[in-house]
């Protein structure tokens, strides 16, 4: 479906350290952040959309991706990082404490903007983040990451897909990764693409949760499940940090991209926890 945003957005930049940020905001009334990595500020557009009817609604490209440049093009993306990032954005905005969706490599930023600054977050939803530290196959999966980062670097496009892929436990249609990585593409998702795979998974599927500090923060924690991601990686992940914290998962609809896939029936369960707080 197209990313294309129906509602204005207010457009700016931060000067973070290292790194100019490119931010939107959209709506009035409580703050909620839609974050991703590497999912930039376009694919979360028509959820937010969605949201700013009663909400203002922070979306943002993360370092390195798209709109928000690097000092240094070689530094990689930690999920440090990219919390400290979001927490200087939302320190900006001065309109906490925020709402904080983050899906996949934006669930572990959350995660870990939960763990250094629960004073700016009152709700973090971590929907399907990549904590492969807590299965106990992950010696096996961190092998394959490498595999497959090693894949793509050598210029095989597509076979690193494939494997990346298969090893995430996801069906792909017989020549779809062919059609959608093999042609003539555009340079902009290209450098977005290499620079995940180059800077930025091996960090964030490597990074290890503080257990101890999300048990005890004063932060309400969700851990959102795609309804079509049954027995995909990320649902190992996310079931093993929901039973590691005590917390019975939230499912939402569609799979681990569900958010940008179908936001009209996203939108529904996650209003249900917006309002619960």
């Amino acid at each position: 479906m197209s990313s294309a945003s129906t509602t204005p957005a207010a457009v700016q930049t931060l000067r973070v350290p290292g790194a100019r940020l490119h931010y939107e905001l959209r709506g009035q009334g409580p703050l909620v952040a839609l974050v991703g990595a590497p999912m930039d500020a376009d694919s979360f557009a028509p959820l937010a959309d969605l949201l700013a009817d009663d909400h203002t609604v922070l979306t943002t490209d993360p370092r390195g991706i798209k709109r928000s440049t690097l000092d240094d093009p070689g530094q990689d993306s930690t999920p440090q990082l990219r919390a400290d990032d979001l927490s200087r954005l939302l320190t900006h905005l001065d309109a906490g404490p925020a709402a904080v969706l983050g899906s996949s490599g934006g669930a572990v930023t959350a995660l870990a903007l939960a763990q250094t600054r629960p004073d700016l977050v009152h709700t973090v939803i971590a929907h399907e983040p990549p904590v492969v530290d807590l299965l106990d196959d992950r010696d096996q999966i961190y092998a394959q990451t490498d595999d497959v980062i090693a894949t793509y670097l050598s210029g095989d496009v597509v076979g690193a897909w494939t494997k990346f892929m298969a090893h995430a436990d996801i069906e792909v249609p017989e020549g779809a990764l062919e059609h959608m990585f093999g042609g003539e593409r555009d340079p902009q998702q290209v450098a977005d693409e290499r620079r995940w795979f180059a800077h930025e998974l091996r960090a964030t599927t490597h990074w290890r949760p503080d257990l101890d500090a999300l048990r005890s923060t004063t932060i309400r924690l969700v851990i959102g499940i795609g309804e079509d991601s049954t027995g995909q990686e990320c649902d190992r992940t996310s079931r093993a940090l929901a039973a590691a914290l005590g917390i019975e998962p939230t499912m939402f609809p569609g799979d681990h991209t569900g958010f940008a896939e179908e936001p009209n029936r996203f939108v529904v369960p996650l209003r249900t926890v917006l309002s619960r707080r």
